[in-house]
């Protein structure tokens, strides 16, 4: 698999876009490696374009263990409770917002925005598309990515939108150099208590001695479907579940009244990763749909982006304590 090149220096990014302006919708990568996160205003803008300081904030959040979930540039409740989280993490007063002290602990020399190119495992796997329809899915023999550009959006973080933004003309073919966002490496650590915060969509994973290690916005049921109460355990992780769906313990989905098993893949009903609870038909898991986290309820279970959940699952093991509550210190005000 092809790894992440360094960035290449500004005099030749320059000169990269030096013929004509950027197209609409465009995103150039000087933009967001010269952004200033401190030049981001408190108002909340509408969708639109992504915007280059927002995309820099995302990545540092990121970076830092206080996932803002997906990187798309748009300001939002996913990227307050992120800043919240880093704010929490830091033992500073938590109120969401980015204020030059935040602003100050989270900004690096290191580049956001850089080159990589795209390898035929990259284009290996695909498929024409994911049904809506669970029956239709248990007919397929994986659940893959529908494209290369959505397999590089999630290893590096983005929402889709973002990447065709930094790269408008690419064709994502084997061997094209493409823009990335650089989100580091995952979290280390071990993990020994879990807070699912049903009131504000969060999960926060903490360490023996107390220490906040990570913290991820989350979909954390529904009304019709709400997740259970109290606390439970980790019983196992699953990597690449398969999924068995069952109208009569789960929920009822289309026409489908008879037990199925849905093939497993990253567009698979609990994506790349199931984290098992103790509590029966319970787990913390992956999403076909980044982009909706904590936007669109659950079937009861904690939802995650594919990357954060496999990032929680690499630091926990049977017997870690999971707690449902409402209201947490890492929650914006």
């Amino acid at each position: 698999m092809s790894s992440m090149k360094t960035a290449l220096p500004m005099s030749l990014l320059a000169l990269a876009f030096s013929v004509g302006g950027a197209a609409a919708g465009e995103l150039r990568p000087e933009e967001i490696n010269t952004a200033s996160i401190a030049s981001i205003g408190t108002e909340k803008s509408g969708p639109g374009d992504p915007d280059p300081a927002i995309v820099r904030l995302q990545v540092l959040l990121d970076r830092a263990g206080s996932s803002p979930g997906v990187i798309d540039g748009l300001s939002g409740e996913n990227v307050d409770k992120a800043v919240a989280g880093f704010e929490a993490m830091n033992n500073l007063p938590v109120d969401g917002r980015l204020d030059p002290e935040v602003a100050s602990r989270l900004e690096g020399n290191a580049p956001i925005v850089e080159s990589y190119v795209v390898s035929a495992e990259d284009a290996a796997g695909l498929v024409d598309k994911i049904p809506e329809d669970y029956g239709e899915k248990a007919k397929m023999q994986s659940l893959g990515y529908t494209s290369v550009a959505e397999k590089l959006s999630e290893r590096f973080h983005m929402g889709i939108d973002l990447v065709h933004a930094l790269n408008p003309a690419s064709q994502f073919a084997p061997g094209d150099t493409v823009w990335v966002v650089n989100p580091g490496p995952p979290k280390e650590g071990k993990v020994k208590r879990i807070e699912a915060d049903r009131k504000t969509g969060q999960v926060l994973a903490y360490a023996a001695d107390g220490l906040l290690l990570a913290v991820y916005p989350a979909t954390i049921g529904s009304e019709d479907n709400p997740a259970p109460s109290g606390k439970h355990k980790v019983k196992g992780v699953a990597r690449m579940p398969v999924y068995r769906y069952d109208p009569k313990r789960n929920f009822k989905q289309g026409k489908n009244n008879k037990v199925l098993t849905i093939p497993k893949g990253p567009n698979g009903p609990v994506g790349t990763v199931w984290i098992d609870l103790t509590e029966p038909t319970y787990g913390i898991h992956g999403t076909p749909e980044p982009k909706l986290i904590d936007k669109v309820g659950s079937h009861g279970c904690v939802r995650l982006t594919n990357w954060d959940a496999e990032e929680l699952a690499g630091m926990v093991k049977p017997g870690v304590i999971v707690d449902f509550v409402k209201g947490s210190p890492a929650a914006p005000k």
